[in-house]
């Protein structure tokens, strides 16, 4: 596929423009960290032309320019979109973050891409959540293609790792995962490894040397020809399996020779609709070379096989008010349809969101609808519904850290969209007068709480401010105002995750915090029948206050609440004040009797009382209900309620032993085991939730990154003594 010579004028210094959805390809690149995703999209950039051999553009500016958190981290924490041009097509490259905690960038990628490029390290192998990424794609049927990197590496097998990707990636039909080139390596040196010079193409048998700096074409040499053959049997073989003509294998094997335009249609053909899955191989480029080994061919594969904004099917758009909107696929005259895949903040132009159109065409000065299901407010009950009219601001084409202009984008493209101060990630982006709505994209749910609280009262000035940018630039992210705890939580993936967030508001808004520890919503009841008596009576020479109320306590099953029973006969305590009697109660209750949590699941009788014709009155009533709890907590034993969590954790069955141990030994009750089919299990259970704090952290290490986890808040139960004391301990030497 696209063996021939290659020259362009380069695209640096100018913005790369598509006026038609066919001459765009939309690709994300997807893989663990470290895999060499950023440094492919360079190699990329160069061999168009974007950059120079330094990686820079004319104009400066570098298309790897990381902001200073990646610096610190050494890895991508964002998506970023690469633009360039090849063979008149306008290729959008999305590098995406390999590391799980930042696996919404992933998955903003994913969706508004076309087609997927899965970099896979020869050094490092297939890791468990690129296998999972890769069955999401399987899911929704996204074109799909893989590229073995650090070949470099001493211990690189490029033969083995593609065996290796057959068996993780090709489960329904390994022939389907197979590799289009060989790579070429210069004889053995002095340390017994041999470096990658170029490649061989099975389909042409070819080899393109590009150990002089250039791409070279040239025949194989004989001692090359033996394992080429054997390799491009087994390709045409594969791609004669995924033919539309279905007589075509038959020919074949009656010896008939299939010509080579005919074998790449084919491949083409069975690439775009997502049923063969080529291996290509990527090494660094010589020194002072002006393309990097297996670029050509790879930006080749992403042109002629990797299809068109317009042979993608939209996702789902609806009315405001929900009614189904059919729309022709990616129409630059149609409806205006785009999407919010990524906000960020610059801090010269303000809120920067990068936006995907699905349909119509996007103009500066426009006025949009920005409608969404409030992606930050997250909850499965809780996407409600919001929409603003925006005026759209300038557009531009991103290249590292500069925004060049363009004039409009078409369906199918990716444009930056400045000073949509109301529109989050996730937001739909439509005519004013005709608005729509375009279905979510799934996003994981964070599950790790970081507390946290302003460091000074400046900072607490800025800080509702600061976190309200946060959670709308990561719909990954869920801020919580704790009403029990009264704690500010954000909910992160992981910790690198946290860090990222903690450094964003300390970097972009100016806002100091400090993270303090996070406490679960404990509940206090009652473990047995208790009496209380309450005596508010006080004279001080006019009108004084008097109140006498007998009650009785006791516990009820879970659930229950605060019932309050009036059992008072002969009007000990007249008719009008039996309210105020139980409005002191639930307000005591509320506060809690014994470590300062709400009593729950009890039964206060009224029993008895007394009342004064004139100093008796409802305020009195109250604090005397109060008083007739506290004695009635002071005399019983009270126990000391923590909410208990449905937990259902999806994983490897090689890791189920290990999982259900660590659950047994977080207090947790296992329910049960069933099997999820692809070789994973799934096991539910229940565990108290404060002892799920860092669950995600420790489920991630369990299980090498190939696990999941929901919870869900089952109900409050009695925590162990032993537990109960060390908690009530902590609490005690808090400040």
């Amino acid at each position: 596929m696209g063996d021939k010579a290659h020259t362009h004028p380069g695209a640096a210094g100018r913005a790369v423009a598509a006026d038609r959805p066919a001459s765009l390809r939309n690709v994300v690149l997807v893989g663990h960290s470290g895999s060499g995703k950023t440094t492919l999209v360079e190699a990329l950039a160069l061999t168009a032309g974007a950059v120079n051999r330094a990686g820079r553009v004319e104009d400066g500016g570098c298309v790897s320019d990381y902001d200073a958190i990646e610096h610190r981290q050494q890895r991508s924490v964002q998506l970023s979109l690469v633009p360039v041009e090849w063979e008149g097509v306008k290729i959008n490259l999305l590098d995406t973050p390999g590391y799980a905690d930042f696996v919404g960038e992933l998955r903003a990628g994913l969706r508004a891409a076309d087609a997927a490029l899965f970099v896979v390290s020869a050094a490092d192998g297939v890791d468990g959540s690129t296998r999972m990424v890769w069955e999401e794609c399987a899911a929704v049927g996204m074109p799909r293609a893989l590229v073995v990197t650090h070949l470099e590496s001493a211990r690189a097998d490029f033969e083995e790792m593609t065996r290796m990707c057959a068996e993780a990636f090709g489960a329904d039909d390994p022939d389907a995962v197979l590799p289009l080139y060989l790579p070429l390596r210069a004889p053995e040196g002095s340390d017994g490894h041999a470096a990658v010079t170029g490649l061989v193409g099975l389909l042409t048998r070819k080899v393109f040397d590009y150990s002089t700096g250039a791409r070279e074409e040239s025949e194989p040499a004989a001692g090359q020809l033996p394992g080429m053959e054997e390799a491009r049997n087994r390709l045409i073989e594969g791609i004669i399996a995924e033919s539309e003509d279905e007589t075509l294998m038959d020919r074949y094997l009656a010896g008939e020779q299939v010509d080579l335009d005919t074998l790449v249609k084919d491949l083409e053909r069975a690439v775009a609709r997502g049923s063969f899955f080529p291996v290509l191989a990527a090494a660094p480029a010589a020194e002072g070379a002006k393309q990097g080994i297996g670029t050509v061919e790879l930006l080749d594969l992403v042109v002629r096989g990797f299809p068109t904004p317009p042979e993608r099917q939209t996702p789902a758009v609806t009315t405001l008010d929900g009614r189904t909107r059919e729309l022709e696929p990616c129409d630059p005259d149609g409806p205006l349809v785009a999407e919010v895949v990524k906000t960020s903040s610059d801090p010269y132009v303000g809120r920067v969101s990068l936006v995907r159109v699905f349909s119509g065409t996007l103009r500066p000065d426009d006025t949009v609808h920005v409608s969404g299901h409030g992606l930050a407010d997250r909850g499965p009950e809780d996407r409600t519904l919001h929409e603003a009219d925006e005026r759209v601001g300038a557009l531009s084409t991103p290249f590292g850290k500069q925004q060049r202009p363009v004039t409009h984008a078409v369906a199918g493209d990716l444009v930056s969209v400045a000073k949509l101060t109301r529109a989050e990630t996730g937001d739909t982006l439509s005519a004013k007068d005709d608005p729509l709505l375009m279905a979510p994209w799934r996003m994981p749910d964070p599950l790790l709480p970081v507390a946290i609280r302003a460091h000074s009262k400046a900072d607490e000035d800025k800080l509702s401010q600061g976190l309200a940018r946060l959670v709308a630039e990561d719909p990954t992210m869920r801020l919580e105002q704790n009403q029990d705890t009264h704690q500010v939580v954000l909910w992160c993936l992981g910790e690198a995750h946290a860090d990222v967030a903690l450094e964003r508001l300390r970097g972009r808004y100016g806002v100091q915090v400090d993270v303090v520890a996070h406490r679960v919503a404990l509940r206090e009841t009652f473990a047995g029948r208790s009496a209380g008596r309450g005596r508010h009576v006080k004279q001080s020479g006019g009108h004084g206050q008097y109140a006498i109320c007998e009650i009785e306590v006791e516990p009820l099953p879970g659930g229950s609440g605060i019932e309050f029973v009036d059992k008072v006969v002969g009007g000990a305590v007249p008719r009008q004040f039996i309210p105020s009697v139980e409005k002191g109660v639930r307000a005591q209750a509320a506060k809690g009797v014994a470590a300062g949590h709400p009593l729950i699941d009890v039964r206060v009788t009224l029993l008895d009382g007394k009342a004064h014709s004139v100093d008796s009155s409802d305020a009195a009533f109250q604090t005397a209900g109060a008083l007739a709890l506290r004695e009635a907590a002071a005399d019983a034993r009270i126990h000391l309620l923590e909410p208990v969590a449905e937990v259902s954790v999806l994983l490897s069955d090689d890791y189920v032993g290990a999982v259900m141990s660590d659950l047994s030994g977080r207090r947790g009750r296992v329910l049960g085991t069933e099997q999820a089919g692809g070789g994973r299990t799934l096991v539910r259970a229940e565990v108290p939730e404060i002892e799920l704090g860092r669950y995600a952290v420790d489920l991630r290490s369990l299980s090498h990154g190939t696990a999941r986890f929901d919870r869900r808040y089952a109900r409050h139960e009695p925590m162990p003594p032993q537990v109960a004391e060390r908690i009530r301990q902590q609490e005690r030497e808090a400040p």
